[in-house]
């Protein structure tokens, strides 16, 4: 049997790859994905028809969905004016959330290996949650947790 062994000193553990799919990998799975539209109602129309994915229209200004078997998320405005948190949203900026057990610990693992901080840990109210960082290429990531530094608040 071929494995793969992947170290690095951010990861703690050396999580490894066998040719039967088996893995043994760190808990940061993608947890969630915002989608930017010019129309929401009709991006959520056009992946819940072409993708059968489930949609909660409940906040007209942020209509989530779920993909079976995959991360949920949410359809987002594109904006050319930042909103309160600084943020904007453009087509083809599509943004992946990690899930993490501690998020100042995570941002201060990115600024250690080169990315920058966009927004610190910030709470969703009765939620969690979220942070966004840049990497060193430039892509904007977000981070979630429903923890605060670490301990379930």
């Amino acid at each position: 049997m071929c494995s793969i062994v992947l170290k690095g000193p951010s990861l703690g553990v050396a999580p490894t790859l066998s040719m039967e799919g088996a893995a043994a990998v760190p808990t940061h799975p993608i947890v969630h994905v915002e989608i930017p539209a010019r129309d929401l109602e009709a991006a959520s129309q056009f992946y819940a028809q072409v993708f059968d994915w489930w949609l909660d229209s409940s906040m007209p200004e942020y209509p989530v969905f779920q993909a079976e078997g995959g991360p949920g998320g949410a359809f987002v405005a594109v904006r050319d004016e930042a909103s309160e948190h600084g943020l904007k949203f453009a087509p083809g900026e599509v943004l992946i959330y990690l899930g993490t057990d501690d998020i100042d610990a995570a941002l201060v693992r990115v600024e250690a290996h080169g990315g920058k901080t966009l927004l610190p840990r910030t709470e969703i109210p009765s939620i969690g949650y979220w942070a966004l960082f840049q990497d060193p290429t430039g892509n904007r990531i977000g981070l979630y947790s429903t923890s605060h530094h670490g301990h379930d608040s």
